[in-house]
């Protein structure tokens, strides 16, 4: 089995030590994802920026694994405040609405207070 490890370059990633993502077997499995613009390490106020935020960073990181927000199979949505999950519904649905995923939402605090949303996936690689 190979295993291909994908980096944002968030410092994150080498300080915890860990991958944005990880392509084996034919399945990519993308780490917890906050709302970082990792380009300007800014970090939205707002909860749906932050989603929005987050779901391009795992497109990206899909992507370059040669998959798509399309392939998504699985979806933890983890939130500090249980409250602000219905304000990200519009973004989420649109995001997957073609794949649909299984999907689980947990409160649970994040590394920083200032974090409202962290996202993971689990995603087949495209046919």
């Amino acid at each position: 089995m190979s295993v291909r490890h994908i980096s944002t370059g968030s410092p994150f990633e080498e300080k915890i030590g860990y991958s944005r993502a990880v392509v084996a077997d034919g399945w990519v499995f993308v780490s917890g994802t906050t709302g970082y613009d990792y380009e300007t390490m800014t970090l939205p106020e707002d909860v749906v920026d932050q989603c929005r935020n987050t779901l391009q960073t795992i497109g990206n990181a899909l992507e370059e694994a040669g998959s798509s927000l399309d392939d998504v199979v699985r979806v933890n949505y983890i939130l500090p405040d249980g409250k602000d999950f219905e304000k990200c519904w519009p973004v989420t649905s649109a995001v997957f609405a073609k794949a649909k995923p299984a999907a689980t939402m947990i409160i649970a605090d994040l590394m920083e207070e200032a974090m409202k949303i962290e996202i993971e996936v689990t995603a087949r690689i495209s046919e």
